[in-house]
């Protein structure tokens, strides 16, 4: 909707519209998207429950996987539910305010998932490499501290995205060709100039995630050496069960991300439908994915949820 004052037409909601090229097939996603979505609220509450009443889980490592569960449930009920609507209801509208709060949220949660990494990352490299110094450093303390850091690294270098995109002139079209408010997809229908836009989002993701994910390779490295040097092949096979799932879910995160990143980038090389799908599968696939790898793979989670049912039985 556009509301007019004494400059001219000024947006003041935008109509998302999701995959322009599939709009009369489009809500068949829903049939994938809808289930993913249950599970994973359903798998991260069930895994929060979990540390929570087990008192056995009330460990550093544990408070870790429920900071990530936190987040990867914040990152989906942000996306999944309105893009749900805009299938099943055709709810295409979101204000002005929706939508950048939208991209606030999406801009500085995904970055503190990728911190959230590194610290985990940090965390097991700890107790395989210096396990006399874990207990001692790895603390309850600790995991306030990296995680108080953290929500002013990443609110201090993603906040003026949002507001670098509020501030454009929106003065023409507000359909809005993507399922979520993505920065450059909502800067793109100003009538300004958005290099400083591009840039600011370029330098700012490579510099968080970039750097994160150099930390944790670097760290899974000093793992491996120190694995291969155990001289017990059931110690090096137990320190890489520990690790193996982290690794797993950790690669994942990043290879979906990249993945979108090189696509967004390839343009008119790659049919435009792909970045919008891959970016909403990455606010779902890592949550529903995430509980599940821990719980199979850890036993002490394992046999949390075990006993949680038993609880309530």
């Amino acid at each position: 909707m556009l509301s007019l004052n004494h400059t001219g037409s000024q947006v003041t909601e935008f109509l998302m519209i999701c995959f322009p090229g599939m709009q009369d097939t489009q809500h068949w996603l829903s049939l994938v998207l809808a289930p993913l979505l249950v599970l994973a609220l359903g798998a991260n509450f069930l895994l929060l429950l979990a540390i929570w009443q087990e008192a056995s889980l009330h460990e550093p490592m544990y408070y870790l996987l429920a900071i990530l569960s936190v987040l990867d449930v914040i990152l989906c009920l942000t996306v999944i539910p309105k893009v749900l609507l805009i299938f099943w209801l055709d709810m295409k509208p979101i204000s002005f305010m929706g939508c950048f709060l939208q991209m606030f949220i999406m801009n500085t949660f995904l970055p503190m998932e990728s911190s959230t990494f590194l610290v985990m990352a940090y965390d097991r490299y700890m107790a395989i490499c210096h396990p006399l110094r874990y207990p001692s450093i790895i603390t309850e303390q600790f995991v306030i501290n990296v995680a108080i850091f953290f929500i002013f690294r990443n609110l201090l270098a993603t906040l003026p995205t949002p507001i670098l995109a509020a501030r454009l002139n929106y003065c023409a079209s507000n359909v809005v060709e993507n399922c979520i408010c993505a920065n450059i997809s909502v800067a793109k229908l100003s009538c300004g100039d958005i290099h400083l836009n591009k840039l600011y989002q370029f330098v700012s993701v490579w510099c968080l995630l970039g750097s994160d994910l150099v930390l944790i390779l670097l760290s899974y490295c000093f793992i491996l050496s120190a694995v291969m040097h155990l001289q017990s092949g059931g110690a090096s096979t137990k320190a890489l069960s520990t690790c193996g799932s982290h690794l797993i879910l950790i690669l994942f995160f990043y290879t979906l991300l990249l993945v979108f990143i090189f696509t967004n980038k390839a343009g008119k090389k790659v049919s435009p439908e792909v970045p919008i799908l891959l970016n909403v599968l990455h606010h779902l696939i890592p949550p529903a994915l995430n509980p599940i790898v821990y719980g199979v793979r850890t036993q002490e989670i394992k046999q949390g949820i075990i006993k949680l049912f038993k609880y309530q039985c």
